[in-house]
C-alpha cells in the first residue's frame, strides 16, 4: 500500500508552519520513537514540549498564530492514561474553546486541533503532523502571518 500524494497548496510553493504544543509523557515520547523509526513526515513542525495538555493556555495558542503559525496542534495522552488523570481532557476543552474564539475573529478553526497520540504510537504523531501540514496547505497562509502581511 503506498502513501497518499501530498496534499498541493494552492498558494504556490507556500510551506506552512505548523506549531506542536505536546505533552512530555505521551506525544513527545511518540515523536522521538518516530525519529528514531526513521518514519518520514513533512519537517514544517515545530514542537514546544509541556509537562501537560492540561496546562494548555487559550492565549498561548492565539500568540503562536500571531507570531506566525499557519496551524497548530496540541497533542496529549490518550483518554484515561493521562499521568494527571484529566490533563488531556482539560487540554482539549481549552483547544475547543480557542477554535471558538479563532472563529469569532474571522480565523478559520480547522488551524487548530487536540490529537490523542500515546507514547508507542509513532504512526499516530505521523498521522497528526501530516493532517494539520495538509490542512495548513490547503487553507493557505494564515491572515496573521507575518511573512504574508508585512507586520512585525
Amino acid at each position: 500500500m503506498s502513501a497518499p500524494p501530498p496534499v498541493v497548496s494552492p498558494h504556490g510553493d507556500f510551506e506552512p508552519v505548523v506549531i506542536a504544543f505536546v505533552c512530555t509523557y505521551c506525544s513527545y515520547t511518540a515523536a522521538d520513537l518516530a525519529g528514531s523509526l526513521r518514519l518520514e513526515y513533512p519537517a514544517n513542525v515545530r514542537i514546544i514540549k509541556m509537562s501537560c495538555t492540561g496546562r494548555t493556555d487559550p492565549l498561548v495558542l492565539l500568540r503562536a498564530f500571531e507570531k506566525g503559525a499557519d496551524a497548530v496542534f496540541v497533542a496529549g495522552c490518550r483518554i484515561g492514561d493521562c499521568h494527571f488523570l484529566k490533563g488531556n481532557i482539560r487540554g482539549k476543552s481549552w483547544v475547543e474553546s480557542t477554535k471558538r474564539r479563532l472563529e469569532a475573529i474571522g480565523l478559520e478553526p480547522e488551524r487548530l486541533e487536540f490529537f490523542h497520540v500515546a507514547a508507542s504510537d509513532a504512526a499516530g504523531w505521523v498521522s497528526a503532523v501530516t493532517d494539520m501540514t495538509d490542512r495548513a496547505r490547503r487553507l493557505g497562509p494564515s491572515p496573521f502571518n507575518p511573512r504574508f502581511t508585512g507586520a512585525r
